[in-house]
């Protein structure tokens, strides 16, 4: 099986998870950053990983994602909050959205990376006092946590999803 993975990375979060995924899926697996814009059409699988910018895939692969057609696609992601909440979900199914109905969506994957320290500066800057996007103890508590991600544990993850993937898509 034929695979393409492709990543956009601000902080080499979703790379290090893309690196990852090419190793699960074998020898026929290509990887590629989103700024390359790879041609899916010689492919069986699409993997598509991005990082999470206001709920949804960032604009690079947004605008990758719109592209694609007929192709069986998994997607792929990391976050700086937790990645078992709503807004983990939310951001995988604001994804997928994105896609053309002629594909079909065969897995997701989504894990805790670290912020960008630019953005965290940023968002103190942007948001001060008690805004409820301002800095506070629990987020710099979840900041903290998320700068030790993706870790081991999270590499290992994403490869037990992407074998599952490959299993089901040979037929296994």
């Amino acid at each position: 099986m034929k695979s393409l993975v492709v990543y956009s990375s601000l902080t080499g979060n979703t790379k290090m998870v893309a690196e990852a995924i090419v190793e699960a899926l074998g020898e026929n697996a290509v990887l590629a950053a989103v700024e390359e814009n790879p041609t899916v059409e010689s492919y069986d699988l699409v993997a598509v990983g991005f990082w999470v910018d206001r709920g949804t895939a960032d604009r690079k692969s947004a605008d990758y994602l719109g592209t694609i057609k007929n192709k069986r696609v998994a997607l792929f992601a990391t976050l700086g909050a937790d990645p078992h909440s709503d807004h983990a979900k939310k951001s995988l199914e604001n994804a997928a959205a994105l896609l053309d109905a002629s594909n079909e969506v065969v897995g997701q994957f989504i894990c805790q990376g670290k912020v960008d320290p630019k953005l965290i500066e940023k968002m103190e800057k942007m948001f001060p006092g008690n805004h409820p996007h301002g800095m506070n103890e629990e987020r710099k508590a979840r900041h903290k946590i998320a700068s030790t991600h993706p870790d081991t544990n999270d590499l290992l993850e994403a490869k037990t999803v992407f074998n599952k993937i490959k299993s089901e898509l040979l037929g296994g």
